[in-house]
């Protein structure tokens, strides 16, 4: 682990104690909401190790540059997801070096449980009595499976309109999930929970929000060092994700800052964002730091990624590397959720769909060129979330006993990808 000498904002620098990670801070409250990140101090670079020393497997491999040790560490085996060459996709877009980070196979089964990894251990390191979190999903399901992991008990608020999966999920790991019918209930509702409780806060807990937990923030961290040591610590031209309140965005902005001070790496990429509803494309526009609350104009499919406002955190990083944002639709998200089940066989939730249809359109819009290298974040599993894809899927066949029949309908449908039908397959035939 790195010593820490307290947090820090992220927008004007001022110093915040090691245990004011509940709060945003004061100074850029009135004009511009800023998260806190942890500050390691000046010397933070000093000792760390080389990148060819690294020992261990998952998220732990990189403990040393994380702000708990491994011995203190509530841990699932999370992390050291695959980095998938996507080149039927790619090609099809006239980009050859397209990649996504899978965070499918994570525990739970999303990008979720770096966060929740670091921030429990923290909590259960100082003595927290409960987890608390507002969620609609995958941070929720974190949240609760490393508390069950951690002894701790674990409280979470969510919609009543939230994905059955999800919620069922989050009940597997014996949280007490309460539904409210107005989404802005849950602030007030964290909001006490943190400060006449002292519940461990893992997710934002005000409005406006400002982001996550900045212990948990620094798991995220470790998504750039497996990028990078997974591509022979060559660094992509871009990384894509889909971004609602740009956690992952400015954790792995921090990783790959990192890097760069640490002689791993030589340059930056630029960070790209996939938003719903186009809060970071307005404020890059007009050049404002505070985030502008849009309209809500229609119900998304990508239900992790639906907020109308993003964040300071996200906006600063899309301006220190150069990136920039785009909303994509329901139809783009669908049509590439599709697209990657059927040729790259990855199901993934509609929000990480999201951040190949960005792809898409930066590749029209013409930020991404077709030497570019370019990898997108997966952030979950497919099975969290079903009810959008079902209705575009093939209808289930049934059997009935007659055999015949059966094989007569498989022999009329297509293969995958090919003009060639069922029939050679079952007559045996080339």
């Amino acid at each position: 682990m790195t010593a820490t000498i307290g947090l820090r904002c992220l927008r004007c620098d001022a110093p915040y104690g090691p245990l004011d990670y509940a709060r945003d801070c004061a100074r850029c409250k009135q004009d511009a909401p800023s998260n806190l990140v942890v500050d390691y101090g000046e010397s933070a670079l000093i000792a760390r190790p080389n990148r060819d020393t690294l020992k261990g497997s998952g998220l732990w491999r990189y403990g040393d540059l994380l702000p708990i040790s491994h011995d203190e560490a509530i841990s699932l085996g999370e992390g050291g997801s695959p980095l998938h060459h996507l080149t039927s996709i790619g090609r099809s877009l006239g980009v050859e070096a397209l990649f996504a980070k899978d965070e499918t196979r994570n525990p739970t089964a999303s990008f979720k449980d770096r966060l929740a990894c670091i921030a429990v251990s923290v909590a259960k390191k100082i003595g927290a009595t409960a987890i608390v979190s507002s969620s609609t999903g995958n941070a929720g399901a974190a949240a609760a499976a490393y508390a069950a992991k951690a002894g701790l008990p674990c409280i979470i608020f969510t919609a009543k309109n939230a994905v059955g999966p999800l919620l069922t999920q989050m009940r597997a790991y014996d949280a007490d999930v309460v539904a409210v019918a107005n989404k802005a209930d849950r602030w007030p509702l964290m909001q006490r929970a943190v400060q006449d409780f002292g519940w461990f806060p893992t997710s934002p807990f005000f409005g406006p929000v400002v982001g996550s937990n900045p212990y948990g923030i620094e798991g995220y961290k470790t998504l750039a060092y497996e990028i990078a040591e997974q591509n022979n610590w060559q660094v992509p031209d871009y990384c894509v994700l889909p971004v609602c309140y740009g956690d992952a965005l400015i954790g792995m902005w921090r990783g790959f800052k990192e890097m760069l001070a640490l002689g791993w790496i030589d340059r930056l990429p630029r960070m790209m964002a996939a938003e719903i509803y186009g809060s970071l494309g307005a404020a890059l526009q007009s050049g404002s730091d505070a985030l502008p609350d849009m309209p809500n104009t229609h119900d998304t499919i990508a239900k992790s990624t639906s907020a109308t406002r993003s964040t300071y955190q996200a906006l600063h990083v899309l301006r220190q590397s150069g990136g920039a944002a785009t909303t994509v639709s329901n139809e783009a998200i669908l049509t590439w959720q599709l697209k990657l089940a059927k040729t790259e066989g990855l199901f993934v939730e509609p929000a990480a769909a999201g951040a190949i249809a960005a792809v898409a359109q930066f590749i029209e819009s013409g930020h991404i060129k077709k030497n570019d290298v370019v990898v997108a974040l997966l952030t979950a599993s497919g099975l969290k979330d079903v009810d959008a894809v079902v209705p575009a899927l093939k209808p289930l066949i049934t059997f009935d006993g007659d055999a015949d029949t059966l094989f007569s309908q498989l022999n009329d449908r297509p293969l995958a990808g090919s003009s060639q039908d069922m029939r050679k397959i079952t007559s045996g035939r080339p």
